[in-house]
């Protein structure tokens, strides 16, 4: 997607030469020092797109996120099915924010408080069955995204044509074995496995879903490192500054669906 979008098309405003160059008269050494001493611009002054100001647009939808959580915790008690309803939302949000050409920081916070009730709701849920199971999900969705973002800042893993190639047709694959795993799940009737597929069927003595899992989180891992490369392209091709907004919601889609497939593997393991 962002290969296509036209803020990343190369930039040329700054090849030409300026007419202090091109009259043969440079600047005096006290206009150099007195330029080399003016504070660094930022984003808002410039326009453009860093790194820094898309760590705060980052930080503050995961804050909203992190605020709906305790909402829908609190209310899956007394609302047992709001997390469904917050679900149907958040994936409407998402459509929307996918597909509208332009990042929209209304939306993209509207996204992230309905998602951090679905979140909420669901961990609820898995808490009750499986006690401490919330705390684990946690902590290893935090590492994933630790170990990656490190592995991305060192250069030993970068996105690659053939790797988002496979990564594509695997998501495929995954999106649709996740709707025939649904349709077992709700029409299988009483004695059916809760899992569905991932909890009856067995691959050398494991069941099918901590397979998937495992394949799952790698998936979300490289899911990741598309998304640093979209920022750190970004960056390097000076796009608006509103495409923060982008990178932001990239990273928090990849982070939130790492964090349910972790938590489901943890909950399948258990069983």
């Amino acid at each position: 997607m962002a290969l296509n979008n036209p803020a990343f098309t190369r930039n040329d405003a700054f090849s030409e030469k300026s007419s202090s160059t091109a009259t043969g008269a440079g600047p005096s050494a006290a206009q150099l020092q007195a330029m080399y001493d003016q504070p660094a611009a930022s984003a808002a002054v410039t326009n453009r797109m860093t790194i820094d100001d898309t760590i705060v647009k980052s930080t503050v939808s995961f804050i909203v996120l992190l605020i709906g959580a305790a909402v829908g915790w609190v209310t899956a008690q007394q609302l047992p099915g709001i997390w469904i309803a917050a679900a149907l939302v958040g994936f409407l949000l998402a459509m929307v924010n996918i597909f509208k050409r332009e990042p929209s920081p209304a939306l993209i916070l509207a996204y992230s408080a309905v998602q951090g009730v679905f979140v909420g709701g669901v961990s609820f849920y898995y808490e009750e069955q499986y006690p401490g199971i919330v705390v684990q999900a946690v902590v290893a969705t935090l590492v994933v995204v630790g170990v990656t973002l490190a592995l991305f800042a060192s250069g030993k893993i970068r996105a690659s044509k053939k790797a988002t190639k496979v990564f594509l047709i695997a998501m495929v694959g995954y999106l649709v074995f996740s709707l025939v795993n649904v349709m077992i799940v709700i029409f299988g009737g009483p004695n059916a496995n809760p899992w569905g597929l991932s909890g009856s069927v067995h691959i050398f003595g494991l069941p099918l879903g901590l397979v998937l899992g495992v394949l799952v989180v790698i998936m979300a891992a490289y899911s990741l490192v598309l998304d640093f490369d979209f920022i750190q392209r970004g960056v390097k091709n000076r796009a608006p500054r509103k495409y923060g907004w982008s990178g932001a919601f990239g990273i928090m889609v990849t982070v939130i669906w790492l964090y349910l497939e972790i938590l489901r593997m943890f909950a399948i393991s258990r069983n």
